[in-house]
């Protein structure tokens, strides 16, 4: 396969990862939206008390899922127009992006590897202080954030590994409410769903970036080697170098010749004539 041929290739592949990486950029402002402003978790953020943990990872993963969809936006965005423009500068631009992208995807594997339950332990330890605090006060507001946090989870209360529980916190599952699930296996469980998607999201990013990455460093050397494919048939004026004559047109030459092969035939019919040429007639005339 000749440079021409892999150049079409890496083109069109470029193209269609662009595409690709644009949805993923999608799908992780979704996610983002979804963990700041979904029920689940706004529930639990609306309990918690201010300078918690989990107020704090909170707005950590919005701000991080934010910034990860613009920067996959942008770098999508410069990697497609630099292929169609063949512009190196647009192409080095879209390489960064993915760089950054990346450095933060890798960054946010490490920390899941690293503290696999920090977000859970979160969620779960201010679900046990509005349960103690709804508890311990029945007529204040904690009972209602308690009664929301089980309406969005559709569960009630928490198994006790002792005794049966007590009248205040039998009040809380009468009836019906007696049959849902434990809170806080609710929560692990929906807290295990989450993350499947973002490790596979995570992942996703991560090989992407990678191949991303391979494409636009290709296409950048190819863009500054010359073996683009627009520039094909085109030329460029280059400075005339000191000293150098400027080249005569081919027309002028051709003009120039037939004026010099019109003088010698002129001559050699001037030499065949003599001095005795249509000039001197008459006197031969005469003299006869």
């Amino acid at each position: 396969m000749g440079p021409w041929n892999r150049v079409i290739m890496a083109k069109c592949q470029m193209l269609v990862t662009s595409f690709f990486v644009l949805l993923l950029g999608l799908f992780l402002a979704t996610m983002a939206a979804l963990t700041y402003l979904g029920a689940h978790f706004a529930v639990i953020g609306h309990a918690s008390p201010e300078g918690t943990p989990y107020e704090a990872m909170h707005r950590w993963a919005f701000y991080t899922g934010i910034s990860l969809a613009g920067l996959l936006t942008l770098g999508a965005a410069l990697s497609a127009t630099a292929t169609l423009r063949e512009a190196g500068g647009l192409m080095a631009g879209g390489f960064l992006c993915f760089a950054l992208v990346f450095c933060i995807l890798g960054q946010v594997a490490f920390w899941r590897l690293q503290n696999p339950t920090q977000v859970e332990d979160a969620m779960l330890d201010t679900y046990d202080l509005v349960y103690e605090q709804a508890v311990k006060n029945p007529s204040s507001t904690w009972r209602q954030e308690l009664l929301a946090i089980q309406d969005v989870f559709l569960c009630c209360g928490k198994r006790a590994p002792s005794s049966l529980p007590g009248s205040s916190e039998a009040d809380l599952c009468m009836g019906e409410e007696a049959a849902k699930q434990d809170c806080l296996q609710g929560i692990r469980s929906f807290l295990r769903t989450h993350g499947h998607i973002t490790s596979t999201l995570t992942s996703v990013g991560l090989a992407s970036m990678v191949y991303a990455m391979l494409l636009s460093s290709f296409l950048w050397f190819a863009i500054r080697s010359g073996r683009s494919l627009s520039r094909k048939g085109t030329y460029t004026l280059r400075p005339r170098a000191h000293g150098c004559q400027p080249q005569v047109p081919r027309f002028r030459c051709s003009q120039e010749g037939l004026a010099l092969h019109h003088l010698s035939e002129a001559g050699a019919l001037h030499d065949r004539l003599g001095p005795s040429g249509p000039s001197g007639g008459p006197r031969l005339l005469q003299n006869n």
